[in-house]
């Protein structure tokens, strides 16, 4: 029997990582930690209780909040301010205080209980220029990156874990970037077993999609709902390329990795569909029309956006190495569970979504 605190716990990943390991570890102590701050968190609580696993209303920038606990076995820090454009036109205390000081009070927790930790990081880790000066070429509904690179760590099968990390990266993925440094500064000197999934495009239903965080959902929602759309920048043709991982796909590796932990102690591993489960906006605008029978306006907008990328592809060959994972989810069976999410919950997503 574990205690396992879930940070971030009534939000998309959280609620869903919380819910799968109450329904396969049924005597384990779930405890879901979230301050609700974003909207529509708060209909994962029943959903969370309904199940037997606990939600604690706190917050992990105020520590005394996390030391209320029990003694804890395991934490998933889910938690983070996820949005890449957080703190670009406003104050970045927020996003500070919760992705690196939220973070640290966490490990503060994990040393207190010599807890195992798991830390969902981002593929924003890597710097935006270098990611933008990939050698590139573009086809009818998408760029792709060539397999001959002058960078090292990138490929057509997308990045790896030893992709230069010199370069500026967000205030976001800068936060993310330093707690995954201090992770392993706790790991090592305190004797803790950690792991850190730097994660792609994460989706799936029950989660409340935004432009900035979340857009798999928010594009399909503004399908549904028949709200217009813009491609920005690039030329303004919808060829920015995302991997696309499933939250489920995502569990069972968590699975896999807390099961070996003498594979997982210490590690870092890109997570993420790859090039196989990859879609250009365009392409995902023609699956969204596919499976809605709606066909909406979709302005074109030249200007590149701040902290944008032209590309991203997870290139996952060391944890499909070390685990014999692969993705099962594609693109087509994600928005169609996604689409019948958004059909059986209409009256409560409508104001959301």
């Amino acid at each position: 029997m574990k205690t396992v605190l879930v940070t971030g716990g009534a939000g998309f990943l959280g609620s869903h990582l919380a819910l799968r390991w109450k329904e396969e570890n049924p005597n384990d102590k779930i405890i879901a930690f979230d301050n609700l701050k974003r909207r529509g968190s708060e209909l994962n609580i029943s959903r969370l209780r309904s199940k037997g696993i606990e939600f604690f209303h706190g917050d992990i920038r105020i520590k005394e909040d996390l030391f209320a606990l029990p003694k804890i076995d395991l934490i998933l820090e889910c938690s983070a301010e996820p949005s890449v454009m957080a703190g670009i036109n406003s104050s970045p205390d927020y996003l500070i205080q919760t992705n690196l000081i939220g973070t640290l009070n966490c490990l503060e927790l994990a040393r207190r209980d010599k807890s195992d930790f798991v830390f969902f990081s981002t593929s924003r880790v890597y710097p935006i220029e270098s990611l933008n000066q990939a050698d590139w070429k573009e086809s009818e509904t998408r760029f792709e990156w060539n397999d001959k690179q002058k960078l090292s760590g990138v490929s057509s099968l997308g990045i790896t874990e030893s992709f230069p990390l010199e370069k500026p990266r967000s205030l976001y993925g800068s936060t993310k970037l330093a707690s995954e440094l201090i992770i392993q500064e706790y790991g090592d000197t305190y004797g803790l077993r950690t792991l850190i999934n730097r994660c792609g495009v994460l989706t799936g239903p029950w989660q409340m999609g935004k432009i900035d965080q979340g857009v798999v959902v928010f594009w399909l929602a503004s399908h549904v709902y028949k709200r217009n759309l813009k491609y920005f920048g690039y030329g303004g043709k919808g060829k920015q390329v995302r991997d696309l991982l499933h939250v489920e796909d995502l569990y069972a590796l968590l699975k896999l990795q807390i099961g070996s932990w003498e594979l997982s102690n210490g590690q870092t591993f890109n997570v993420g569909g790859g090039r196989e489960v990859s879609v250009s906006l365009l392409e995902l605008t023609d699956i969204c029309q596919k499976i809605t029978g709606n066909k909406i306006e979709i302005e074109s907008v030249l200007e590149d956006r701040q902290a944008d990328i032209r590309i991203y592809l997870s290139d996952c060959t060391k944890v499909k190495n070390t685990f014999g994972w692969r993705p099962k989810y594609d693109p087509e069976t994600i928005l169609k569970e996604i689409h019948i999410w958004i059909q059986e919950n209409s009256l409560i997503l409508a104001n959301i979504l």
